[in-house]
């Protein structure tokens, strides 16, 4: 029987990348939306790891199951680091992924140093709060304008070198292998076997009671 671990994120971009790169593997990935509505994490940390953490404590803490988050954003110098951990709502908190990146590509009107990062962190928390951290990079730099159609985010301008395409050009196979995200997974992924068993011994040892979530409301939830 395949072991459940809850994605912490409504994604759905997220939620297939995810579950593309681990379907090879005894794990089910399952989504926050599967078990119906739970109040958010508050993402107030300063760096990708503090927010991957809270996700990820959050989610396993209130449904009592493993749960996996990644933290991920772009990285531009010129720009002092931004968007960085607010690379999700770059134009304001309800902004568009479209308008995320127009505000990049105007604050980069003029600019010559157009490297870029894109970075994530990777943390799986159990419901009583230990964790495991991964991580990932992937360097490129910004066009002037977006090219490619596939891909969320910033994909379309940002230009990985190596392949001459922006990651909104290549194919999932293509962008799991080299992205931020699917070197912090292909971390993961080689340890699965030690993190199987860290996961069996953590959940031996708590033991959490399972809340049935279904008997509460949204704004019951809030209240815990």
């Amino acid at each position: 029987m395949n072991k459940i671990i809850v994605l912490a994120t409504n994604n759905k971009h997220k939620i297939k990348e995810f579950q593309s790169i681990l379907s090879k593997f005894d794990i089910e990935i399952r989504s926050v939306s599967d078990f119906g509505p739970i109040p958010p994490a508050i993402e107030d940390g300063e760096t990708f790891d503090e927010n991957a953490y809270k996700k990820a404590s959050h989610t396993a803490r209130i449904l009592g199951l493993p749960a996996i988050a990644d933290d991920s954003g772009l990285v531009v110098p010129a720009v002092n680091g931004e968007p960085g951990v607010y690379s999700a709502r770059y134009a304001g908190e309800n902004a568009t992924d479209a308008e995320n990146t127009q505000k990049l590509l105007e604050k980069m009107k003029g600019v010559k140093d157009r490297r870029a990062s894109f970075k994530c962190v990777i943390s799986l928390a159990v419901p009583s709060g230990p964790a495991l951290t991964y991580e990932g990079q992937c360097d490129g730099v910004i066009l002037e304008g977006p090219r490619g159609t596939s891909g969320f985010g910033y994909d379309p301008v940002f230009f990985f070198e190596e392949y001459s395409k922006t990651f909104a050009e290549l194919s999932m196979e293509e962008k799991n292998i080299v992205s931020h995200r699917g070197k912090a997974l292909a971390e993961f992924t080689s340890e699965i076997d030690k993190v199987v068993k860290w996961l069996d011994q953590r959940l031996a040892e708590e033991k959490p009671p399972k809340p049935d979530h279904s008997q509460f409301s949204h704004n019951d939830w809030s209240k815990s």
